[in-house]
């Protein structure tokens, strides 16, 4: 899928989770509720850090589009030293070690550890980060038409203020994780959320999706998951324009809407 599909989906799934949190006893505070969707949206583009056309490789300038190739020979590399004799061979590493539930895991813990262990300018860190995706995502016609500081100032006054917001008392930096030292430990929660919400939205297009690696599938260390070749479609298509964009924006308002208590 392309990006502004990816990102509604990322946050169409937090405010899911924050409907099912509220239905089983641990509601989130609203700024729990709207920070972990941004994320989400921001989470949903990073997994295309293996594609130097990606939305991602554009959001940072130069350094996000170095990352991006750095990122794509490291994935062609783990894919050629891991391929059983029926993977295919490629030449480049989109949709391989970004695009696993194994790398998602990884990420998502690696910024619950940021979080905790580099306390406020960690989260600042990640806030930034992913406000900045997702303002790239949401947005993507506004953020074309300005220029990259524009959006980076949007992402880093937001950062900022949300998370003053969040270390209020009761405005959710403990919500989930409530023992002492674990403030903002959930924040890994939207990004790994965001990463498999990404896989699953590429394993519907024509292509699949490995998400399952490394577990072997018919043979193969890379299998695509996806549905029937028939309920499969491209990127960037009418479906996925017309269809899905649509649907992720009426379940998104619908979990919302739950997740406050307004049904």
């Amino acid at each position: 899928m392309m990006g502004p599909a990816h990102s509604l989906s990322g946050a169409a799934a937090w405010l899911g989770v924050g409907a099912a949190a509220a239905a089983y006893g641990h509601p989130m505070p609203w700024p729990v509720l709207v920070v972990g969707a941004l994320i989400c949206a921001g989470a949903a583009l990073a997994p295309d850090l293996d594609h130097k056309s990606a939305t991602i490789s554009r959001a940072f300038g130069p350094l996000s589009r170095g990352l991006c190739e750095v990122v794509d020979k490291i994935s062609y590399g783990v894919y050629k030293a891991t391929r059983a004799p029926r993977d295919a061979r490629r030449t480049g590493g989109h949709r391989t070690l970004t695009h696993t539930w194994l790398w998602a895991v990884l990420i998502g813990a690696g910024s619950s550890a940021i979080a905790v262990t580099a306390d406020r300018w960690g989260v600042l860190a990640l806030l930034f980060v992913h406000l900045v995706l997702a303002v790239e995502g949401l947005l993507w016609r506004a953020a074309r038409m300005s220029s990259d500081v524009l959006v980076w100032l949007l992402g880093a006054t937001s950062a900022w203020i949300l998370a003053g917001v969040l270390d209020q008392p009761g405005n959710g930096s403990g919500w989930l994780f409530t023992a002492p030292g674990q403030e903002y430990l959930w924040l890994g929660l939207p990004i790994v959320l965001g990463a498999l919400v990404h896989d699953i939205g590429d394993a519907l297009t024509v292509s699949g999706c490995p998400i399952l690696w490394p577990l072997p599938i018919a043979g193969k260390r890379w299998y695509p998951i996806g549905p029937p070749k028939m309920m499969r479609f491209r990127a960037g298509s009418w479906v996925e324009l017309k269809v899905l964009m649509p649907v992720f924006m009426l379940l998104g308002g619908v979990g919302g809407a739950s997740a406050l208590g307004f049904f």
